[in-house]
């Protein structure tokens, strides 16, 4: 008796791997270039101001008044 082993032929395609790494790709330098223009250009980078006017008076700070202290008032407890 003669056993007949059915062989069967298995094919696996290559469904554009590649493609979808490209994809990828771009998408990761869109939102790199997105970065870098948000923090070195845009809204992002924020506004440092020096000002740097010498009114000729120095670096000496202005004098400042105490505020007027007022009394205290009576406590109302009889």
């Amino acid at each position: 008796m003669t056993h007949e082993h059915d062989h069967d032929t298995v094919v696996v395609g290559d469904s554009g791997g590649s493609g979808m790494g490209a994809v990828l790709g771009v998408i990761a330098i869109i939102v790199l270039l997105a970065a870098v223009w948000f923090f070195a250009l845009g809204p992002g980078s924020g506004s440092t101001t020096i000002n740097n006017s010498n009114n000729g008076g120095g670096n000496t700070p202005t004098e400042t008044q105490p505020a007027a202290t007022q009394p205290a008032a009576p406590d109302a407890s009889y």
